[in-house]
């Protein structure tokens, strides 16, 4: 294949620097992350405002739509691996994603007329972004990875770099369609029918991403000496000087029993969901049951070797930690922008900051430090004090607890109803991003170095889904934030002492909780591994405790992993 082509190129003078493919893929990608972000910042305004969808109902369609977001790209991987290859695949899933858009405007404007019509063209519309970035998303990121011999120590370095590029993108679509799409006029009445301008700019930006890598690719995205870089497959064994097969051998029987384990496992999700909302229920279980169900068939290729199985596995042990890491990073999109609107003091320099805007700084930061981490990893690369990637991810984990931890100490400290300092938010997504600096782009990198080369854009979809575990967690551990000042004061206008309810000082009767019912709050604090939370330093320490235990935890067993490795950083 290709990519192992890649991996034996000679050494060049462009080697002391970075390929210019990885300029074209940098553009690529930064463009798909305007269109997805954008589109994703305007999703459930766009299904409460215009399609009539209660914020409950609103939430499930989002998390089963980027978890599914997150599935395909093992489907997609695989196709890649044995049939297209990486740049038809990339070429077909962005103008995929594209057409996808233009559906969500269509919705958009048509919803006046017929609110059925357009939800049904909404769900379509969804369905093939889903689609499309099945496709384009592993394979943009595999093919960082072949740009550079199998263990280039720039490989950590041009990942770094490429996710800056995913950040540009993700802060320049949360910010411009926005504007043109979550429109309200001085008196605060939305115009809901400026939806379909911000999602024309996500469609808009897609296409000139993939028409830009359409006419850079065979110019850019090469090797040194000027053979195309993820074409399609020719599993041609004299080409194969890595010594890895060149292609997946699944037995029928494996293939059976691992569909056997995907019945087992959805049917064992399902019923523990138990849940009436047909995403939750169907969707969730499904992912979460294809996902494990595929990763164990990649273990089931006979043509795998000891040393590619224990470079799997190593990959399959740091993805469970990563789900911890985007559980509570996760945060950001929904409890801690509920505590940024509710009990924070937003003014910063005389400008009352929107609560949506607060986790841009995460963007932001990605963009001023993602450069000198790169030129970190380096510098220590060349002294021998580079770190292993098990141990980088360990450092992100860590970071990002102590993030949390600067929270909840100066949340124990407020009194009364006073309200958290935005700066306070701020500093928090500071560390929060060098955490993410340390184990996302880390992360794409390891996949890079340890997947063998017909499993290159498979080990990747795992990888994503591994996140999409994480994001699922997210809703759960969300959903521990205690009730806030407002909560307590709504419940005292219904004439409910909430606060005597919580402590079990009144009695719920009846009425009380139909009270509570229609106001949408619980009788009862939240709870979690069997510990109460009654205030947000509680809520906070739960995200201290759970990503810094991972973090010793990767920490330990990170010389283990290590001899998995097999000579990889």
């Amino acid at each position: 294949m290709m990519q192992t082509a890649v991996a034996q190129g000679p050494e060049t003078a462009s080697q002391k620097g970075h390929p210019k493919g990885l300029s074209v893929l940098f553009a690529t990608e930064m463009w798909e992350r305007f269109n997805f972000y954008g589109m994703r910042a305007l999703l459930t305004l766009f299904l409460v405002n215009a399609l009539q969808f209660s914020e409950a109902e609103s939430s499930y369609a989002y998390g089963g739509f980027l978890g599914l977001c997150y599935l395909t790209p093992m489907l997609g991987g695989y196709i890649s691996d044995r049939y297209l290859g990486n740049r038809n695949c990339i070429l077909l899933g962005g103008f995929v994603m594209g057409i996808g858009q233009l559906l969500m405007v269509l919705s958009a404007t048509v919803y006046a007329g017929s609110v059925e019509t357009a939800r049904l063209v909404m769900w379509l519309a969804l369905f093939v972004i889903i689609f499309g970035n099945g496709f384009f998303k592993p394979n943009i990121s595999s093919m960082v990875g072949s740009l550079y011999p199998k263990n280039d120590n720039r490989l950590d370095a041009a990942f770094t770099i490429f996710y800056m590029g995913i950040n540009m993108g993700a802060f320049l679509g949360m910010l411009i369609c926005p504007i043109l799409g979550d429109v309200k006029l001085t008196d605060g009445t939305r115009v809901v029918s400026a939806f379909k301008w911000g999602f024309l700019a996500a469609g808009l930006a897609m296409f000139i991403g993939t028409i830009l890598f359409y006419f850079l690719k065979n110019k850019y995205v090469v090797t040194p000496d000027g053979k195309p870089i993820g074409a399609k497959p020719t599993f041609n064994p004299a080409a194969n000087t890595t010594g890895e097969a060149d292609k997946a051998k699944f037995t029928s029987g494996a293939i059976l029993g691992c569909a056997a384990l995907l019945v087992a496992l959805f049917l064992t999700f399902h019923f523990v969901a138990n849940d009436p909302n047909p995403i939750k229920s169907w969707i969730y279980p499904f992912i979460y049951a294809t996902g494990i169900s595929l990763a164990v068939l990649i273990l089931t290729d006979k043509s795998i070797s000891t040393v590619e199985r224990q470079r799997i596995l190593v990959l399959y042990f740091v993805a469970f930690f990563v789900i911890f890491f985007w559980a509570c990073f996760e945060q950001a999109g929904s409890s801690l922008t509920f505590i940024a609107d509710k009990q924070t003091d937003r003014h910063l320099f005389g400008w009352d900051m929107p609560p949506s805007f607060i986790q841009n700084a995460n963007s932001i930061f990605i963009i001023i430090f993602a450069l000198p981490f790169s030129a970190l990893w380096l510098k220590l690369g060349k002294r021998n004090l580079e770190p292993i990637s098990p141990v980088k991810q360990a450092i992100g984990l860590a970071l990002l607890s102590l993030g949390f931890l600067i929270i909840a100490m100066q949340v124990k400290s407020l009194e009364g109803g006073a309200k958290l300092g935005v700066s306070w938010l701020i500093i928090m997504y500071l560390f929060h991003t060098l955490g993410e600096l340390c184990l996302s782009p880390i992360g794409l990198s390891l996949v890079a170095k340890l997947a063998p080369a017909r499993f290159s854009s498979l080990l990747m979809g795992v990888w994503f889904l591994a996140n999409a575990a994480g994001y699922a967690l997210a809703g759960t551990l969300g959903a521990l934030l205690p009730p806030n000042p407002d909560n307590y004061a709504d419940a005292a206008k219904a004439g409910v002492d909430l606060q005597g309810v919580l402590n079990g000082t009144v009695s719920a009767t009846p009425e009380i909780l139909s009270k509570l019912k229609e106001l949408k709050l619980s009788a009862t604090y939240p709870s979690f591994a069997g510990f109460t939370i009654h205030n947000l330093f509680e809520f906070f320490m739960v995200f201290v405790i759970l990503p810094g235990t991972a973090a010793v935890l990767l920490f330990l067993i990170s010389p283990f992993l290590k001899k998995w490795m097999h000579g990889v950083k």
